[in-house]
């Protein structure tokens, strides 16, 4: 695997620096999930704006995603991941944190934007985060997941991550309707590729729809891992 090195001039955006002196912290794995909507005259992509008083990102526009959570290791699903999805996270993480980071993509989805990405499925009682998932009568659809990027935040950060970019068609929601969601995301939108970038949006989240708008033209395009770091970012891909 060939790792480039790109210098970058920008200071890091969206998050508050970490005390001088302090060692760097260790990134949360995290996952989100870009969801195409092909029903339009333009294919659009769901994108929300986050609060204003978050100490991460505040008032930008990001994918609905988020850190991973014990509870997603033991989730039940209705599909699997496809063999060759499995597969690539196999060869970089343990495979039941690759399924597992998968699960917390869908789950974030439906608590930040109340769309669920699931097959219907019998009610069951669940205790935790899951619990209202459950309860929908869903069960998580893994095989609808495909891999665009990874990408893990600068050092000099207080808050890093290393998040895994999934995207999946809108065909495999249960529904377009929303359920109500926790308030996480201030706006949610329906934005076509074009108008996506336009937001204001943090770097890796501008980068990361350029890749999927490519990865719609050409699904065997390479899948970069960006390792961002102080004065420049290490690229080589999954």
């Amino acid at each position: 695997m060939t790792t480039t090195v790109v210098p970058t001039n920008r200071a890091p955006e969206g998050g508050r620096m970490r005390p001088a002196g302090a060692r760097a912290v260790k990134p949360r794995n995290a996952a989100t999930l870009i969801i195409v909507r092909r029903d339009r005259q333009k294919p659009q992509v769901l994108m929300g704006k986050r609060h204003g008083g978050h100490d991460f990102m505040p008032n930008l526009w990001v994918f609905p995603g988020g850190r991973i959570d014990r509870s997603d290791f033991r989730a039940p699903f209705a599909t699997d991941l496809r063999p060759e999805v499995a597969a690539r996270f196999e060869a970089h993480i343990p495979m039941n944190r690759g399924r597992a980071l998968a699960l917390t993509a869908i789950r974030e989805t439906y608590e930040e934007a109340g769309l669920l990405l699931a097959k219907q499925a019998p009610v069951r009682p669940l205790a935790g985060p899951w619990r209202e998932f459950a309860a929908e009568g869903a069960a998580a659809d893994l095989e609808a997941l495909e891999i665009v990027a990874r990408a893990v935040t600068p050092p000099m950060l207080a808050k890093r991550f290393d998040t895994w970019f999934l995207m999946a068609d809108a065909e495999r929601l249960i529904s377009l309707e929303r359920k109500p969601d926790c308030g996480e995301l201030e706006e949610i939108a329906w934005v076509d590729f074009d108008e996506a970038i336009a937001l204001p949006l943090p770097s890796v989240t501008r980068t990361v729809i350029g890749e999927a708008i490519h990865r719609l033209e050409d699904p065997d395009r390479p899948r970069p891992f960006m390792r961002f770091g102080a004065g420049a970012t290490r690229l080589s891909h999954l």
